[in-house]
């Protein structure tokens, strides 16, 4: 009888990596690992999503300056992000309940990963060694899945970012402001070593880079007046 799998193809994280921060290297990592064990292992893509998705949460909430218990398992976890996020805010269309159920769903999906990473997932528990392997079908049903999530959670992050002044604030990320302060002052020499004085307070004195940035960030939101004492239009 002909052999009748369908084989799959490679699958790239579009969604993760289109919202990864470069400077996050632990989740690149994951993503990484998550593309190449669908071709390798896998079993393994269940245990990395789930990894990728809690890491996620724990990120986003880091960022918003609010604790994280590493006790909480990951549907606790994606509540408390849920509740930093404004996931389903009261739109004027009526479509609120419709939000919410949309967002059921999303909790379904984490829990749904969780059991099947529990009950199939390489490095949960331990098999009968002759335990036949998850169909690789599965596995890239999950790490699409844990694809969608992460781009979702993070697109939510960015779009609706916490203050300035509690928010964690990534040297890398913040390229017009660094601009800006390096132009304030001349560049510092260190023996041979020149250094960028944004980059030097961001690394000595991370509170008053902090002060700094809300000031330039309130600069920028104030109107620009005119010639004749009126606000820009």
């Amino acid at each position: 009888m002909p052999d009748q799998s369908v084989e799959i193809a490679a699958y790239r994280m579009i969604g993760a990596r289109e919202v990864l921060a470069m400077t996050a290297v632990r989740l690149e990592q994951q993503i990484t690992a998550i593309e190449a064990a669908l071709g390798a292992n896998p079993s393994l893509v269940f245990d990395l999503a789930k990894t990728l998705i809690e890491s996620s949460c724990k990120t986003i909430l880091n960022d918003r300056s609010h604790a994280v218990d590493e006790a909480w398992d990951l549907p606790r976890l994606l509540k408390e992000t849920s509740s930093k996020l404004q996931l389903c805010p009261d739109p004027a269309n009526g479509s609120k309940d419709s939000l919410r159920k949309l967002l059921g769903g999303l909790q379904t999906a984490i829990q749904g990963i969780c059991e099947i990473r529990n009950s199939e997932g390489f490095a949960s528990h331990g098999k009968d060694g002759y335990a036949k392997q998850s169909e690789a079908l599965h596995a890239h049903f999950v790490a699409r899945a844990a694809d969608v999530i992460v781009f979702f959670l993070f697109s939510s992050h960015r779009q609706f970012p916490a203050s300035a002044a509690t928010r964690r604030l990534v040297y890398e990320e913040l390229q017009e402001f660094n601009e800006w302060l390096d132009g304030q002052q001349d560049e510092i020499v260190l023996f041979s070593r020149r250094m960028k004085p944004s980059e030097l307070l961001f690394r000595l004195d991370p509170d008053e880079y902090r002060l700094q940035f809300l000031d330039y960030e309130q600069q920028e939101a104030e109107p620009e007046s005119t010639d004749d004492g009126g606000s820009a239009t």
